[in-house]
């Protein structure tokens, strides 16, 4: 087995003795697939050597990972740069997630089309060493939208191989497919098209077939799909809440509400989790309903993201001032309505989620988001989970959440109202059957799922 993605499992640091430091890599697809790729008889992961570190490591022959083959492709700077930052975050990511503000983005100038060449450049680069060290027969599985030229260029070189292609974003709709330029999207889904293709969810599946067909016409019709939800790691999420680190966490926060209710959210600071709008959902149950003044408050554990992109910059902006905002108009003396935390603390955010009383999931879109699932398994509080209809994992988890409408300040609003005032055998009886829904994936049988469909 391969798995081919452009993070890899591990980042690598050099050491002050010149030695090298692996740390797992982030991201829902790493913590959950390492571990069951490292468990296989003979596996291979082929991923872009990310970091300084990375590189070093790689140079030096001692960029290993225990079980697995590890091969990190030191790739040109600029082509990588190009290739990550312009074509895949700043368009493929805004194209997904229905981010663009078409009336000025996006322009694909001459800039583009220098990156686009380096998009091909880099996936190309994947393709030829996939190709290299396939054995015959072998399964491939590609992950991303890194990588969609990946499946069609390794069956050119290696028909043999049993490649599968899989999404963990969601998949734009075909009139904005219209967006891109034609030679784009074109090679993309052609690419696409030759492999059978997997989602989180029906919706973005259904939308990747539908554009596959407009775009193509008769040749996207044989175009295939599948869904495949991922699911948390039960075992791996009960072993972190149980480090000392996850617990001293959980108890700086039961300080720090001192007897409050915790309304949380964790996310990366990232336009598509639509966290401004969820401070002003806050900030008008404040204002509407001043009974839950001081008796509640938001904590916010937002990572920082992409912040080489002018995009991410200006967002974090945003969302520190709309927290800033809710404090200067609420605040007392002893109470703080918004908490906002930007360190990136994997135990911090395990340890909060075993304490709040309502978690706000209210994406503008995602492909799954996996906080959804992971906050009711660890949650000890019989916590309401308020999530967006726009995240893929509401499809699995409708029947035991309150719905968001990410756009609808009012009814997000409602929403968290609603969730503060319940009666507590809702709660008991909602949190146990959203723990039953968010159990009922885990990552090897979205593993086995693929490997199926390869």
């Amino acid at each position: 087995m391969i798995v081919v993605s452009h993070r890899g499992p591990v980042t690598f640091d050099t050491a002050s003795d010149g030695s090298f430091t692996g740390s797992r890599g982030a991201g829902g697809v790493v913590s959950g697939l390492l571990p069951l790729v490292a468990g296989s008889d003979h596996a291979t992961w082929i991923a872009a050597a990310m970091t300084d570190g990375d590189s070093a490591a790689t140079r030096a022959g001692q960029a290993a990972v225990d079980g697995v083959d590890l091969r990190l492709l030191l790739l040109d700077a600029h082509e990588h740069r190009l290739h990550y930052d312009v074509v895949s975050n700043a368009t493929l990511w805004f194209l997904h997630h229905g981010l663009y503000d078409l009336p000025r983005r996006p322009s694909f100038d001459r800039r583009f089309e220098e990156a686009w060449d380096a998009y091909v450049a880099v996936n190309e680069a994947f393709a030829r060493e996939t190709a290299a060290v396939a054995t015959p027969g072998e399964v491939v599985l590609v992950q991303d939208y890194h990588l969609t030229l990946v499946p069609g260029m390794v069956r050119a070189q290696r028909s043999d191989c049993r490649v599968v292609h899989f999404t963990h974003t969601p998949f734009c709709e075909p009139s904005s497919a219209r967006v891109l330029p034609e030679a784009v999207s074109r090679v993309m889904l052609t690419s696409m098209g030759g492999v059978q293709c997997g989602f989180h969810t029906s919706r973005w599946a259904d939308a990747y077939l539908a554009t596959s067909r407009m775009v193509l016409g008769k040749a996207g019709a044989g175009a295939r799909a599948f869904v495949a939800p991922l699911g948390p790691d039960p075992g791996a999420l009960a072993e972190t809440a149980s480090s000392e680190a996850a617990r001293s966490e959980a108890s700086q926060l039961d300080e720090l509400a001192h007897g409050r209710a915790i309304v949380l959210r964790v996310d990366r600071i990232e336009p598509s989790k639509n966290i401004v709008r969820g401070f002003q959902a806050f900030d008008l149950v404040l204002h509407e309903h001043p009974r839950w003044r001081e008796r509640v408050v938001f904590v916010a554990l937002l990572t920082p993201s992409r912040e080489r992109q002018a995009e991410y910059l200006a967002y974090r902006a945003e969302v520190e001032r709309a927290a800033a905002r809710v404090n200067e108009r609420w605040a007392t003396p002893t109470w703080q309505p918004v908490v906002l935390d930007t360190r990136d603390d994997y135990a911090r955010s395990v340890g909060a989620l075993g304490r709040y009383d309502v978690l706000l999931v209210n994406p503008v879109r995602d492909g799954l988001n996996l906080i959804a699932k992971e906050g009711p398994l660890l949650n000890e509080k019989a916590g309401v989970v308020c999530l967006s209809r726009e995240a893929g994992s509401f499809d699995e988890l409708r029947d035991a959440v309150l719905e968001v409408h990410p756009f609808d300040i009012i009814q997000t609003a409602s929403a968290l109202l609603e969730a503060l005032e319940m009666p507590a055998t809702e709660r008991a009886a909602r949190a146990d059957r959203l723990r039953t829904l968010a159990a009922a994936r885990d990552p090897a049988g979205w593993l086995a799922d693929l490997v199926a469909h390869a």
